[in-house]
């Protein structure tokens, strides 16, 4: 069995690793352990590199048979956060995902090593984890049990994929949501909504988030 550590940057996306990406794995014979960043107890949060850096340091040195990934949005990354820099200077998400991982593996190389970054896999959510929500408006909508399933859609038309909705603060996947649902709460109504949706609707829609999922699949004991 293949065994994979997910630091997740909070509770939502440590569910939703439990909810939708481990019943997938499993199947594949592969194992995955998500867990918070920081301290045990602590509620996530605060992504910054020397936090992660501890986590995934122990990760991988303390457990050498298995691989160690990262799930934490690319919004409101610290300004000195690895490649945060760079990436503010491209323009396609793609490239700007890149700038993010490569910073992070070229910090962590420096750090740890070669030879134990074979079993790391950087990855970091453009432009946050509610943008996986609008890969099916109407039962994001139906989800969460709330009428808004077209205000969604015209979000979603907007754009060319989920995964572009943009990082602003006033315009971020989040804040767009909260316009528009009063009582919206993250932890509950996100993994909600993506049990509606399902894994392979957000597969379809979203190809950043596609290609980490294929590389994980791909990785052997």
């Amino acid at each position: 069995m293949t065994r994979i550590h997910i630091i997740c940057e909070g509770q939502t996306e440590e569910t939703f690793v439990k909810e939708l990406l481990s019943p997938h794995f499993e199947r594949l014979d592969v194992h995955l352990s998500p867990s918070l960043i920081g301290k045990p107890g602590h509620k996530g949060g605060n992504v910054k590199f020397e936090r992660l850096f501890t986590d995934i340091r122990n990760r991988l040195t303390g457990d050498t048979s298995a691989y160690c990934t990262t799930f934490f949005d690319f919004y409101a990354l610290p300004t000195d956060f690895p490649g945060k820099s760079a990436a503010t200077k491209k323009t396609s998400i793609k490239d700007k995902a890149e700038c993010i991982q490569i910073g992070v593996e070229t910090e962590l190389e420096a750090k740890l090593g070669s030879t134990v970054m074979q079993r790391f896999i950087p990855y970091v959510q453009m432009y946050e984890f509610e943008a996986l929500l609008f890969s099916d408006p109407m039962k994001f909508a139906k989800g969460i049990d709330i009428q808004r399933g077209s205000d969604f859609q015209a979000i979603r038309n907007t754009f060319s994929s989920p995964e572009e909705i943009n990082d602003s603060p006033r315009t971020a996947p989040s804040k767009l949501i909260e316009k528009l649902v009063d009582n919206y709460e993250k932890p509950i109504h996100g993994v909600l909504a993506a049990l509606e949706i399902g894994l392979p609707a957000i597969r379809q829609a979203c190809k950043l988030f596609d290609a980490w999922i294929k590389t994980l699949e791909a990785l052997k004991p």
